[in-house]
């Protein structure tokens, strides 16, 4: 299956400190891949190639099979629609100013895609699928709890109807039960949709619940790549043991 967005022997460094080394690795349509590796393993570097925040030094960055070139505009712009992040934290991601209708529409408005009734009714439904009501639109996110605020942030992030979902640390700041309802939001989501979902996380357990793949990252390398449930049952490197063996408990395994 042809990789929608994909990382091709990619190299990263601040100043003389190699950071990423020889990265490769790709995620299909429909597919839910997990990033693993303790602070430090290059998650977050990682993350900002994938967003197009940063360029490889060599090797680059494909999406739906051609080369991101964040010079061109227009790629950058069907890119942006096309890609969309959930952060980590679901206190800060969201602008305490503003009111969920404009938190949610505001891809739709950067990115000129839609306005007016038409806009309205794109933010509807993302509120709606996320499982809130409309009526949480009007409001602002200091009235909301960590899981609906990232319930919102998960809204914000599909009303433009994108092909690859990024998430970082999506549930790590969420309380057990909250977790497990997020995680299973991000499955439905993307059972419905077919979006490819690319998920960073120290956490192995989040991402045993959620992905199909998982690549353990260590030190800038890929030091293991399978399925998730052969990474889990037959780890190949001490690194990824030690990372299985912390693993408290699996909500749900893929």
């Amino acid at each position: 299956m042809t990789a929608l967005l994909e990382l091709r022997d990619a190299q990263f460094s601040y100043g003389r400190r190699t950071v990423i080394d020889g990265v490769t690795f790709g995620v299909s349509a429909g597919q839910a891949l997990g990033l693993v590796g303790e602070s430090g393993a290059g998650k977050s570097t990682i993350f900002s190639l994938l967003l197009g925040l940063a360029a490889p030094r060599s090797g680059g960055v494909l999406f739906d099979g051609a080369p991101l070139d964040r010079r061109d505009r227009r790629l950058m712009r069907r890119f942006r629609a096309e890609v969309q992040t959930v952060f980590q934290d679901p206190y800060s991601s969201l602008d305490p100013r503003q009111r969920i209708d404009l938190i949610v529409g505001e891809p739709l408005r950067s990115l000129a895609i839609s306005r007016g009734a038409e806009a309205r009714q794109a933010v509807a439904e993302a509120v709606g699928a996320v499982g809130l009501d409309e009526d949480v639109l009007g409001r602002y996110p200091h009235e909301f709890s960590g899981g609906q605020r990232q319930r919102i942030a998960i809204a914000r992030a599909i009303v433009s109807k994108p092909r690859v979902l990024l998430a970082d640390e999506p549930v790590s700041a969420l309380d057990v039960t909250t977790r497990i309802q997020v995680i299973e939001l991000l499955s439905r989501l993307r059972a419905e949709t077919g979006m490819a979902l690319v998920m960073v996380s120290h956490d192995l357990s989040a991402v045993a619940a959620l992905c199909e793949r998982t690549v353990v990252l260590q030190g800038g390398r890929v030091v293991e790549e399978g399925t998730t449930r052969n990474i889990l049952d037959a780890p190949t490197t001490a690194y990824t043991r030690t990372l299985v063996s912390a693993i408290p408990r699996l909500p749900r395994e893929v």
